[in-house]
């Protein structure tokens, strides 16, 4: 009986301690290179996710498919089933499809270089803060075949689909002399915008951070549940630690 109970007491304290743990074990794989900006977390907005949803079908869908979704799953985001049909049902006929497209993956990599990604996981791969940064990093480079490029993704294959939205930006580089070793370098000091696009700058971050928000929400639909359900978790192991230890003090304390 009393190595039951002390299993158990230690079972209980291992189990918050291994969770609570993992819940504060810092991000790795961000971006090494250029500097990543924050992306504002908009997954708690409804408002929001069904903007980034609009955008994703309207600007994404056209070349990257999302074949682990279905268009049934944004009734999710409070979208009813006639919304989706009339507003964002493009590239099938049932709102129980997955969201394919209808580019062949041949034809894309004739045309791009290379088959544009899946995106139904890319913000788990990729991350929320490099997607936010790749999307407002994209400048005019007459030298590439579609006429862009980005800082975050040297020699992407892929055009700034929301440019008539950002409009067209350059990049400003400065040279810079490093006082210690004497050596000369080209550094990038920012963007210089220059044609105007149907959004200002300020509009242009939060239909981003909405886009994001989606693709995030869209990489794991799950994700709030699961984060609500661990709280609970954390409780019940925080009480039944408390109480296999108070158990356990009982049980010998009038051991000798």
């Amino acid at each position: 009986m009393k190595t039951w109970l002390l299993k158990l007491a230690r079972i209980g304290a291992a189990g918050v301690v291994l969770v609570a743990g993992a819940a504060t074990l810092p991000a790795y794989g961000q971006e090494e290179g250029f500097r990543l900006d924050h992306a504002p977390d908009n997954t708690a907005s409804l408002v929001s996710l069904q903007h980034g949803a609009q955008l994703f079908v309207n600007y994404c869908l056209n070349c990257h498919s999302a074949n682990l979704v279905r268009y049934s799953a944004l009734t999710q985001l409070g979208i009813s089933q006639k919304e989706i049909e009339q507003n964002l049902l493009f590239t099938t006929d049932k709102v129980g499809n997955t969201m394919g497209i209808a580019m062949r993956p041949d034809d894309a990599k004739t045309w791009f270089g290379v088959t544009p990604p899946d995106l139904s996981v890319e913000a788990r791969a990729r991350g929320s803060d490099w997607l936010y940064t790749y999307l407002r990093s994209f400048y005019r480079d007459d030298s590439r075949p579609t006429g862009w490029n980005n800082m975050v993704f040297p020699n992407v294959g892929m055009p700034n689909v929301l440019w008539q939205l950002q409009g067209e930006q350059t990049t400003r580089f400065e040279d810079v002399t490093d006082p210690e070793t004497g050596e000369k370098a080209h550094r990038f000091v920012g963007f210089q915008q220059a044609k105007p696009g149907t959004l200002s700058r300020v509009d242009y971050d939060a239909a981003v951070a909405d886009l994001v928000a989606y693709l995030t929400w869209m990489s794991e639909p799950t994700q709030r549940t699961r984060k609500q359900l661990g709280v609970w978790v954390l409780l019940f192991l925080g009480v039944l630690t408390f109480f296999a230890w108070r158990l356990n003090a009982a049980y010998w304390k009038d051991v000798k």
